[in-house]
């Protein structure tokens, strides 16, 4: 009976102490004009490139559209992550956007990024776990959060 209180009550502390955060990439921005292809194979990372990269639909997310300015839109998807719960803002550039979302209470961190895709009017994105083999769909729900609140 202890094991089953005692075991879940370490996880917890393990997690609000970081040690499921995992190590944050080297490899992240632009390359080749786009952001970071997913690994073959995996069901942990959702990107607008995904389909142009390796044909992957799995890992494959619209890119957010939007009308007019380019730089009033990227202003306002920074105001939307920087609001958002979890979310630490890392790099911003007037272009690039880069953010850590933390989970409560496990820790688990993911990478998620946006570049302003100006002459298309869209925002390419790409939200990735740092660990593990499959987020539940936590990550497409997340840009999907984005997404809606960037066009209400």
């Amino acid at each position: 009976m202890l094991f089953v209180i005692v075991l879940p009550l370490a996880v917890i502390i393990g997690g609000q102490l970081g040690l499921f955060a995992g190590t944050p990439p080297t490899d992240l921005g632009l390359h080749n004009g786009m952001l970071k292809a997913p690994e073959p194979g995996s069901m942990n990372v959702v990107s607008s490139y995904a389909a142009q990269q390796s044909g992957s639909t799995t890992n494959d997310i619209a890119p957010i559209r939007f009308d007019g300015d380019a730089t009033a839109a990227f202003d306002k998807l920074k105001h939307i992550v920087a609001a958002m719960n979890g979310a630490t803002i890392v790099t911003a550039t007037p272009t690039y956007l880069y953010a850590q979302y933390r989970t409560r209470i496990m820790g688990f961190v993911d990478d998620v990024e946006f570049v302003l895709d100006a002459p298309h009017q869209a925002i390419q994105m790409r939200s990735a776990s740092r660990i593990g083999k499959s987020d539940f769909g936590l990550n497409r729900r997340r840009l999907d959060t984005v997404r809606s609140r960037f066009n209400s």
